[in-house]
């Protein structure tokens, strides 16, 4: 530490501060009390020397006295102070949004948009709306492909995106599994999963003397024509599970479930081997998805299609 330079006034014998003087530019002790500091002093008592020091501990410079066991406490308090908040600033999620989780605490989840659903499955709000622009609608997101999504996620991520937006059909197929396919809507209900996928499916739906699934087998992929769906391979499941009857069901992607050409001819000729073989062909029903207020099936028994 530098030493202080003060220069002293022989007219009044005090000491005044010069450029650099005492501690942190401080005035000497003993001008800062207003005692003044002869250059011959007295010889002065230890008695009078702890009765001019008492003003110190009394005044104004009482909040100077630092206790270094309070000071370390109070130093130790802070850091823990900052590394709990580091740690609930990394526990949470930087890019997704707390009003999304607030909303579905409070609200539940029929308060959240689409959006903000699937940045709860994937934690980013940009990134979940970058999805829904790039596919166009959830709906189409929906039916997107592991190869597709893993252009946007890495694998894990993909697979989870794939497999949530798949739990709700899955949950709606289920239930009506477990009832009597009398109607196309209970067909249409059970073979739900086949809205999403992004080819054309033909399934065998094969049901007891009660009209109770049995099982359930695809038999094809790729198209309706004679060469992917030729009728030995529709019947060897229905043979082979004794199935009192069954239901033909393929899948329209473009989601118009309106037959075509190629459907009306496959019907027609499973509906004579199965009078030939004396099984029941108790309907054949398209999937597809509700558009302009139509109901996303067609069956050919409820349009006369088949006899």
């Amino acid at each position: 530490m530098a030493a202080a330079k003060c220069d002293s006034n022989p007219t009044d014998g005090t000491w005044r501060k010069s450029t650099v003087c005492g501690l942190n530019g401080l005035r000497p002790l003993s001008a800062s009390l207003g005692v003044p500091l002869h250059l011959n002093p007295r010889p002065v008592s230890a008695s009078s020397r702890l009765l001019r020091l008492l003003p110190l501990s009394a005044g104004r410079f009482a909040s100077l006295r630092f206790r270094p066991k309070n000071m370390f406490q109070h130093i130790f308090q802070f850091e823990s102070e900052l590394q709990n908040s580091s740690q609930e600033a990394a526990s949470s999620s930087p890019s997704l949004s707390p009003t999304v989780s607030e909303k579905l605490e409070r609200y539940g989840s029929s308060a959240l948009s689409g959006v903000e659903h699937l940045s709860l499955i994937i934690g980013k709000e940009d990134l979940a709306l970058a999805l829904v622009r790039h596919f166009g609608s959830i709906k189409a997101l929906s039916r997107a492909s592991i190869q597709q999504l893993l252009q946007f996620l890495p694998r894990r991520k993909a697979e989870t995106l794939v497999a949530a937006l798949s739990m709700s059909t899955i949950a709606e197929s289920e239930h009506a599994l477990s009832n009597v396919f009398d109607s196309p809507e209970s067909v249409y209900k059970a073979c739900s999963d086949m809205k999403l996928l992004n080819q054309e499916v033909l399934r065998v739906v094969l049901l007891d003397t009660r009209q109770r699934l049995i099982t359930m087998i695809d038999v094809s992929k790729g198209g309706l024509n004679e060469s992917l769906a030729h009728p030995r391979d529709i019947f060897r499941p229905v043979i082979s599970f004794s199935a009192h009857s069954f239901i033909l069901v393929h899948n329209h992607p473009s989601g118009d479930a309106s037959p075509s050409e190629a459907d009306l001819r496959l019907t027609r000729r499973i509906s004579e081997a199965a009078r030939i073989l004396q099984i029941q062909l108790l309907d054949h029903v398209i999937i597809g998805q509700p558009i302009n207020g139509r109901q996303g099936y067609f069956s050919f028994k409820e349009s006369g299609a088949l006899g």
